[in-house]
Formats: structure tokens, C-alpha cells, sequence
């Protein structure tokens, strides 16, 4: 048995722009892991088997694609110990795909490189290449063009996701930014965005990013006025994070969100 733990992540920017040949949206994206984590377990078994998460179609279909690249038989049995939301902008299932992917490729007599892992999963999206790679990163074209980020960690995590609001699917979200003609004026965004990136030294300088393209919440108002330094929706939301410079402040927060909905303090992860 190998186990390891799947962290969530934030976008703590979404730039959108216009849709790109490939028929996927421009996007400029900084990806943030937070220590909120799945727990995944690798064990072996006579065929693949993903237990503990019914819903999980984004394991197996990852694995599967290993098998073949690598020419094996694919006997493994994940295990998926839920912690991070489901459909919460959070990234918890590609993180999961990302770990159970890592696990069983150092399992076999010639692992894939880290490069080779990223182009099998890349076609995916940005996320899952995202978790295969450590700390912070940008991600630009399509999200999935990865560079590494240094960006200060000491900060505490507050996440709220309120009751009620069910998560649109990403296409529809997508849609609605396409409907409003939200890629006008992204060079602009995109260059305010890497502008802020240049300068960025200390926790509170993270408050300069550009709001999220695609979604917002009135929530994020609120835990401004609880002291955060940021608050913004993560990803297609509807999870909203709160960045407190203190953790007590974060604490304090959480108390006053705490009727609001599912309420998880936390802080940055590499």
C-alpha cells in the first residue's frame, strides 16, 4: 500500500480571453496548492478499481491512458478519501487524478518523466498538469503552458462555500463570459495581471491581482470587511476564498461565515 495526499488548489487570477484555435478558451491563470487535501491509497489488484468516490470518472480514465502509454496491464486499486468539495472550483478531482497518477508511475519498471506525464494529461485541461508539477505556477495559452510562480506562502486560507449555490457546469460558465463578451479588453487584463506577478513580495501585494473572469460572489465583500487582504471565487466557483495575513483574523472570520455554508481554514501548500 503507497499513500499520499491530493491538495486543492486555488486560482488566485483568471484572466479569459478569446477562444483559441484549439477551441479552448486564452487564459492567464496563477494556480495555488492549499494544504485542503484527499487522501489517496495505491494498492495492488487483478484490474483497476477506483473505490471511495462513486462519481470518479477522471482516475480511471488517466490511469487507463497510462496503461497504454507504458504497454502494461492495468492492475491497481486506488482508494480516494474525499476532503476537498466536489465541483467547487477547487480542483479536487484532477488533484486526485495528478496523485494516483504519480503513484502508480513510480510503481513501474520505466516510470514516465514528469514531461511525459504532463503531455498524456494535457489534452485534459490545465489542472491536472498543474498537480504533476511543485509550488505555484502561472498558466497561460490555454492554461496548460506552465511556468513556476514565486509567490509568498505565509498567509492563512479561508474557504466558503455557501449553501445552496450549486456549481454550473463549466461549459456553461464559459458560455454565459462568451455571451457577454467577456474577452474584451483580456492583452489589458493579461498585462495587469503579469504586471502585479513582477512585483509581488510580501502576502498583502497579492491583492493587486485582477478579479476572476468568469465568476464573482458577494461573499467576497463580505470577508473583505472581516479583514482579508483578498477575497475572490476560485476557478467556475462557487467555492470563495478569503487570504488573511493573520490566522486569528481568518479564525475570527470563519466564525462569522459559519452560517453561510461549509466553512474549512487552511493555508498554502507546495
Amino acid at each position: 500500500m503507497t499513500v499520499a495526499l491530493a491538495s486543492a488548489k486555488l486560482n488566485l487570477a483568471l484572466i479569459v480571453g478569446p477562444v483559441r484555435e484549439n477551441g479552448k478558451h486564452e487564459l492567464a491563470t496563477v494556480f495555488q496548492r492549499i494544504a485542503l487535501a484527499d487522501r489517496i491509497e495505491l494498492d495492488p489488484a487483478p484490474e483497476i478499481e477506483i473505490v471511495g468516490f462513486v462519481p470518479d470518472t477522471l482516475v480511471r480514465f488517466v490511469l487507463e491512458a497510462l496503461a497504454e502509454r507504458a504497454r502494461v496491464e492495468p492492475r491497481w486499486r486506488i482508494s480516494i478519501e474525499k476532503e476537498v468539495p466536489v465541483a467547487a472550483g477547487l480542483g479536487g478531482g484532477s488533484s486526485d487524478a495528478a496523485t494516483a497518477l504519480r503513484l502508480v508511475n513510480a510503481t513501474l519498471g520505466s516510470p514516465l518523466s514528469p514531461g511525459e506525464l504532463i503531455e498524456l494529461v494535457r489534452p485534459l485541461g490545465a489542472d491536472i498538469p498543474f498537480f504533476l508539477l511543485d509550488g505555484p505556477q502561472l498558466g497561460t495559452e490555454d492554461g496548460g503552458e506552465l511556468r513556476p510562480l514565486a509567490l509568498p506562502q505565509d498567509y492563512a486560507v479561508l474557504l466558503v462555500l455557501p449553501d445552496g449555490v450549486a456549481k454550473a457546469s463549466t461549459g456553461e460558465v464559459y458560455r454565459a463570459f462568451d455571451e457577454r463578451r467577456g474577452e474584451q479588453g483580456f492583452a489589458e487584463r493579461r498585462a495587469a495581471l503579469l504586471g502585479v506577478l513582477e512585483s509581488v513580495r510580501r502576502p498583502t501585494d497579492l491583492a493587486l491581482l485582477p478579479a476572476n473572469d468568469l465568476a464573482g460572489s458577494p461573499l467576497s465583500a463580505r470577508l473583505l470587511e472581516l479583514g482579508a487582504f483578498r477575497a475572490d471565487v476560485s476557478g467556475a466557483g462557487p467555492a470563495v476564498y478569503a487570504l488573511f495575513e493573520q490566522r486569528e483574523r481568518a479564525e475570527k472570520a470563519a466564525e462569522a461565515m459559519a452560517t453561510i455554508g461549509d466553512v474549512r481554514l487552511t493555508e498554502p501548500a507546495w
